[in-house]
């Protein structure tokens, strides 16, 4: 084909076009359809295949609001986000009478790509990878940690979170100059003030929420023990057990960078933390519950607390007395602990293939997965 193209072009005499059709291989309509359209055009050039119509694409003033509002947005302007803000303005706008919709999560990614919106990462883990574990009511479980910033000057704060496990509702976001016991006393006995005493905190093993040298009985230990809530302290170094607190650093150290004015003392700073809370409960959307979290949590039917198991849908919890020969059972599955255990009293959870044992103090012990086709799970895999 190239050929013939070429020879047309350089107008080549061809006397016997049925000949050297048959000669090369080329079918006599093709030859004529190419020639003409080189003395039209001068050359042959491929023409775009693209259909004249494209009923189901995204009309022009969606695809120009899906790109301000991805500038808008920012940084909180992922697909989510946008598909959230698209829907108030359905409602505002009455585009369903003007025969729009809010196009679906691939297609805002789609338009946003093409208008080089994106940035490609393919080395990021999918997000269909992830398994998402929460608990099922609010106040079930509050996830508690730090974070540190920096105020005007230069000098270091730090930024206690408390976060509703289930719904992401912040419970409490306070400033303190340092991380260190009584800040994090403070920081849940906000949150039990302002949402409700849990169930169970959740946290790490920084030297201010076990205590130190006091073992699990420090100042913060002492308040939530008031509160007749539990502690339970995730494995050393794996932050993902408190992942959603952990995650929550980040939206809320954007928001605190996008602020006109940063602030200089730790009283300007609470200031700001309130207001961060205030947008982040009301009027920020939330994917993981695909509304904000204020709305989430008025939406429960019922609240957790002390004195009551967190509820759960994909994990349950139990509270047992390890016998003389180190064993406990759960769902008829027998799962050595030790025999330094035996008579004493420990919360196992179980996740599906995996418990995970905690001391009544909330120090972790150890992790097994299960093997349903036994009845004798072996040795529990000690905490590192």
């Amino acid at each position: 084909m190239r050929y013939m193209d070429a020879a047309i072009v350089a107008g080549i005499e061809i006397p016997n076009v049925s000949e050297w059709c048959r000669v090369n291989k080329v079918n006599r309509r093709t030859f004529y359809r190419h020639r003409a359209r080189i003395e039209a055009e001068g050359s042959w050039e491929p023409r775009s295949r693209r259909p004249k119509t494209s009923p189901g694409q995204t009309p022009p003033q969606v695809e120009a609001q899906i790109i301000r509002l991805r500038k808008e947005l920012a940084p909180d302007n992922g697909a989510d986000v946008i598909i959230a803000a698209l829907a108030g303005l359905a409602r505002e706008q009455d585009w369903a009478g003007q025969g729009l919709a809010v196009p679906h999560r691939s297609t805002v990614n789609k338009i946003l790509k093409r208008n080089g919106l994106v940035i490609a990462q393919p080395g990021k883990r999918p997000r269909s990878s992830f398994r998402r574990f929460a608990y099922a009511r609010p106040r079930d479980c509050y996830q508690l940690d730090a974070t540190e910033v920096k105020l005007a000057s230069g000098q270091a704060a730090v930024v206690f979170d408390v976060l509703d496990d289930c719904t992401r509702l912040l419970a409490a976001c306070t400033a303190a100059a340092a991380e260190d016991g009584a800040s994090a006393a403070a920081a849940i006995q906000a949150a039990a003030a302002a949402c409700g005493a849990p169930g169970i905190v959740l946290c790490d093993n920084g030297t201010a929420l076990s205590g130190g040298r006091s073992r699990g009985q420090g100042k913060f230990a002492r308040a939530v023990q008031a509160l007749g809530t539990r502690i339970v302290r995730s494995s050393p170094y794996h932050p993902q057990t408190c992942g959603k607190v952990e995650r929550h650093h980040q939206t809320l150290k954007n928001w605190l960078a996008r602020q006109p004015r940063q602030p200089a003392t730790l009283a300007e700073l609470q200031a700001l933390l309130d207001a961060y809370r205030d947008w982040y409960n009301n009027r920020r959307h939330h994917t993981a519950t695909g509304t904000t979290p204020r709305k989430a949590w008025d939406a429960a039917q019922t609240l957790g607390g002390p004195g009551h198991l967190p509820a759960q849908d994909d994990a349950t919890v139990h509270t047992l007395t390890v016998a003389a020969n180190g064993i406990i059972a759960i769902g008829g599955l027998s799962i050595y602990i030790g025999r330094r255990h035996a008579g004493h009293k420990i919360t196992a959870i179980r996740d599906h293939h995996r418990v995970t044992a905690y001391t009544t103090a909330g120090q972790p012990i150890g992790h097994i997965h299960l093997d349903y086709g036994k009845r004798h799970q072996g040795p529990i895999t000690p905490a590192a």
